[in-house]
């Protein structure tokens, strides 16, 4: 294999962008021995915490982002929302082993399924809104419920609308039109699972899937993910095999997560992509014997890539800001004491503030008995609706 372009340990790493995924891509590579820069318009971001240098300015500063290839010896980034002219900039003038081809192609939802149809994976059927008659039109083709998103700038629900009768179609087009961006339509997927897998890809070609997680979202978000996912082998096998298509399909250099859904007829259909460290893979950082944030510093920085062997099963629950103060109450009270030997290992990203919804941290389950982890996230008192309607009436 082709080994140019080595960073090795010792060298700086740039990070764009300042959130959790780039705390635990920093925490992952500074145990390798590599230093860290970020650039994130907060001055005590949870990235910028654990780096070595920060750079504060808003993410379309292009002298900031030219001062960030200064100090940097490779650039990632840790969110897919980066500004184009920004983008353009690192790629010209600076190693920045993703590119911005996959930025242009995932931050966009039409770009990104035609992507991932052209490299022989199938994706729900949709079809592209440019006016209330073809959104229409797409109704009458799909049937009800179908889902209405904007094709860009969408994440943890938003961006979209569930249309559930046709006469919501005018009221879901003036509210999602104002946007800016394209619509697209699509049919709606009456799926029995939704999973993830993780590829890694180097220059040098490598590739290797994590073992597919199964998802269970609330209000949109990632509640739970489960590994191994409750699928059969087979299925298992064509999921981490679609996932390794589209890695290579669309030349991905670093990690992409690949969401899809499992209909009832076995078929497997992709969602979305990211072309970074995902939610979803936060359980690799115990339950792998190599962690999604490991794997992606391996990978754009050409080292070999590690194995992704499930060491044991897991359950990764997400820590919302609704649920930190019951969360932090148990770690106060714990005595380690969790039922059929089960070990939390708990991570809050060092947020400043706990709001609805925002993503604090997440608690990941090892434990050989998923249905014992998922009774004691039920009876713990932590996840409850009654935790997010108390916090929703504080603020």
């Amino acid at each position: 294999m082709n080994r140019s372009n080595v960073i090795l340990p010792g060298r700086t790493i740039g990070i764009l962008g300042g959130g959790q995924l780039g705390r635990m891509m920093a925490l992952a590579g500074r145990h390798m021995g590599y230093r860290f820069v970020t650039l994130d318009p907060a001055d005590d971001s949870p990235c910028g915490q654990v780096s070595d240098r920060q750079i504060i300015a808003p993410y379309h500063d292009v002298d900031a982002a030219r001062a960030l290839i200064e100090m940097s010896d490779v650039i990632t980034y840790e969110f897919e929302n980066v500004d184009a002219q920004v983008a353009e900039v690192l790629s010209r003038e600076s190693y920045v082993p993703q590119g911005s081809k996959l930025l242009y192609t995932t931050q966009h939802r039409l770009r990104e399924k035609r992507a991932v149809e052209a490299s022989g994976v199938p994706v729900a059927p949709y079809m592209e809104i440019t006016d209330l008659a073809s959104l229409q039109a797409g109704i009458a083709q799909f049937g009800i419920p179908c889902v209405l998103k904007t094709a860009t700038g969408g994440y943890d629900g938003k961006g979209q609308w569930v249309l559930r009768s046709p006469g919501e179609a005018g009221e879901a087009y003036a509210e999602l039109s104002r946007a800016g961006t394209e619509l697209v339509l699509e049919k709606f997927i009456h799926f029995e699972k939704e999973l993830s897998v993780i590829a890694a890809r180097s220059p040098s070609g490598e590739i290797r899937t994590f073992p597919a997680a199964e998802n269970i979202h609330v209000h949109n978000i990632l509640h739970q993910s489960i590994v191994p996912a409750r699928i059969g082998a087979e299925t298992e096998r064509r999921a981490r095999e679609l996932a390794e298509k589209i890695a290579e399909g669309l030349d991905v250099i670093g990690l992409i997560a690949v969401e899809m859904f499992l209909a009832p007829g076995g078929e497997l259909y992709v969602n979305e992509l990211a072309p970074r460290p995902h939610n979803s893979g936060h359980y690799t950082i115990e339950a792998c014997r190599t962690s999604q944030f490991e794997q992606h510093i391996r990978a754009i920085c050409n080292l070999p890539l590690g194995s992704t062997e499930l060491t044991t099963p897991a359950v990764m629950v997400n820590v919302l800001g609704e649920h930190m103060e019951p969360l932090l109450k148990w770690m106060e009270e714990d005595d380690g004491s969790l039922p059929g030997g089960m070990i939390a290992k708990v991570h809050l990203y060092g947020k400043d503030e706990s709001k609805i919804h925002r993503k604090m941290g997440h608690v990941t389950l090892l434990t050989d008995r998923i249905d014992i982890a998922e009774q004691w996230i039920e009876a713990s008192g932590i996840w409850t609706e009654k935790n997010s309607r108390n916090s929703e009436d504080q603020t």
